[in-house]
């Protein structure tokens, strides 16, 4: 199979590759070449393709007339191939091989010479059939032809254990290929996890895994994918689909943002009045977090709030908020009604125990009252509602801070990290933001939005989603343009949160600071793309992120060579 496994409109994020030399001891990087390496491949040319498109920056979402799809070749779905016969010498006996070629590629590796290894007659997975590896390794096992046993190893197996004792935290991996077998190690499942993606690339990519020992972490601990299942309904298979892709990449995160103004598409039971006929029921949402659980991706769930509640605001029209005339503002429920926040919460508390990841994202985005150029003036009575509650300094801004805080520790009390898009979070009021919620940094644009030096300063942690790389909507409404992979891999890195520069102080967006990012696809005009389309046209931009977010260093790959490698890991 391809790289199997795997809104807000126009964000982007990338990472660079870094690669480590130790004294006395050889070391090559994951896609350096050398006259040297290049006597050890035992693969053919790659293959070569690209891309289309340029994304640009507008508001968060979007809305006007469908525009052209970007133009890429559908991946194929196949798995590397086990091979019956025994795995030929390298080229010569002192040459020494070449890191393996992976998407994202391995940070460091130290080659030995030796054939490799590569499954052949008898070859297994070995492990404790009964042990914490025993998913991963049957699915490398399907993936390979193998079968599983519960050893011990012996020569052309491929082992898997579990070492309390390795550094570099849980997704971190060694993998050992030495006297005929490998071995792949970590601290953690996701670890050993990630090593099996990486033997199986390196066998699609050259044809065996090198002889030598691979270490390997990823930079940045937040990777992955945004979709919006809102606005247009994305069926269980589609999804499953894009995690199985996601997984390939060593992607961590799929954020599903479920409620909009056109639609609630998860199944309710304590407010069925809000939900879609096109939607997603409990099961198929539990097979769908269930999967992603054995890929070692968090399923990340938002209902945002208190603006795009548009579902929610046709079946309670009590809630909608109205300016002094009477005019709704679309999706935007009046905050200072407490029957509002409790159906959030409500919600919130049904949908806490169908996502068991540890995060929630509280939205906060595009709150129509603020976004009025005189908020007070348009909207005399919740500026009245402010000041009651805040005194004579109180504004609409402090109402919806409060909001947004009331959100976050009903999350907390849910056992859930909370995150909020950075437009949410506003400066100078009586009331001050929850200094615990994440930073989900996607505009610079909207009422509210600070430039990312200023959250980063106040100690919060920023997760990127940069519109102008990261944003993928459907139709380029207002401007927006379907993002490219070649301008994330060339130009994006996480410390570019806004536009195209990057923060100037470096010491303010390391992994800490700025933990990862994820690509959005927003679903503003639905019928733009089909879902195939949309499949189609996400895939090289998750791949250029997932370069970027693991490996901090500059690719190495040119980009026609990046894109050949995709084709020759995916076809």
């Amino acid at each position: 199979m391809g790289l199997p496994y795997i809104r807000r409109p126009g964000r982007q994020t990338a990472d660079r590759a870094s690669a480590t030399r130790r004294t006395g001891t050889p070391v090559v990087t994951a896609v350096a070449i050398t006259a040297v390496t290049a006597v050890a491949l035992v693969t053919g040319c790659q293959q070569q393709g690209g891309e289309g498109g340029h994304p640009a920056t507008t508001s968060h979402r979007p809305t006007s007339t469908a525009s052209p799809t970007p133009t890429s070749r559908p991946p194929a779905t196949r798995s590397p191939r086990p091979t019956t016969t025994s795995p030929r010498p390298p080229a010569s006996p002192t040459a020494l091989p070449a890191a393996p070629r992976t998407i994202p590629s391995v940070r460091h590796f130290v080659p030995a010479a030796g054939p490799g290894w590569r499954p052949g007659a008898g070859s297994r997975v070995v492990t404790n059939t009964r042990g914490p590896l025993a998913d991963e390794a049957a699915l490398i096992a399907r993936e390979l032809g193998l079968r599983v046993s519960s050893g011990p190893a012996r020569r052309g197996d491929l082992e898997l254990a579990l070492n309390p004792k390795q550094s570099g935290g849980r997704e971190a991996y060694i993998l050992t290929v030495s006297g005929g077998r490998a071995r792949i190690t970590g601290s953690a499942d996701a670890g050993v996890f990630y090593g099996t993606r990486t033997v199986k690339q390196a066998l699609r990519s050259g044809g065996r895994v090198p002889q030598g020992v691979i270490r390997d972490a990823p930079d940045r601990s937040q990777r992955g994918l945004n979709l919006d299942i809102a606005r247009k309904y994305y069926s269980p298979a589609w999804i499953e689909a894009r995690l199985r892709e996601m997984a390939d990449l060593k992607l961590n995160q799929l954020g599903l943002h479920f409620s909009d103004d056109q639609a609630f598409r998860i199944q309710s039971s304590t407010h069925p009045e809000i939900v879609a006929p096109q939607h997603l029921t409990k099961p198929e949402v539990r097979r769908i977090v269930s999967l992603a659980q054995s890929l070692h991706i968090t399923v990340v769930p938002e209902i945002d709030s208190p603006g795009h509640l548009g579902a929610v605001i046709r079946a309670h029209p009590a809630l909608q908020l109205r300016t002094a005339s009477g005019t709704a503002f679309r999706g935007a429920v009046n905050i200072s009604n407490p029957a509002a926040a409790r159906i959030v919460d409500d919600l919130m508390r049904e949908f806490a125990p169908l996502f068991p990841g540890p995060y929630w994202h509280l939205g906060g985005d595009e709150y129509g009252a603020l976004m009025s150029r005189n908020p007070e003036a348009t909207y005399p009575a919740l500026a009245t509602a402010a000041r009651l509650a805040y005194g004579p300094r109180g504004r609409i801004q402090d109402l919806a801070t409060a909001w947004l805080n009331a959100r976050a520790a009903v999350a907390r009390q849910l056992g859930k990290q909370p995150k909020a898009w950075n437009d949410g979070f506003f400066s100078g009021g009586v009331v001050t933001p929850d200094r615990s919620i994440q930073v989900e940094y996607w505009t610079g644009r909207e009422a509210g939005a600070r430039p990312p030096v200023e959250y980063l300063r106040e100690g919060r942690t920023v997760v990127n989603l940069n519109d102008e790389y990261l944003y993928y909507v459907l139709g380029q409404p207002n401007n927006f343009r379907y993002p490219t992979g070649e301008r994330i891999y060339e130009e994006w890195s996480p410390a570019v949160l806004r536009g195209t520069t990057p923060v100037p102080d470096p010491s303010l967006t390391g992994p800490a600071r700025v933990p990862g990012a994820r690509f959005a696809v927003w679903s503003d005009i639905a019928d733009a793309q089909t879902q195939a389309q949309v499949a189609n046209g996400i895939r090289l931009p998750l791949a250029a992120l997932a370069q970027r977010l693991w490996d901090p260093g500059k690719p190495a790959l040119s980009w026609k060579n990046f894109v050949a490698l995709y084709d020759r890991l995916t076809t």
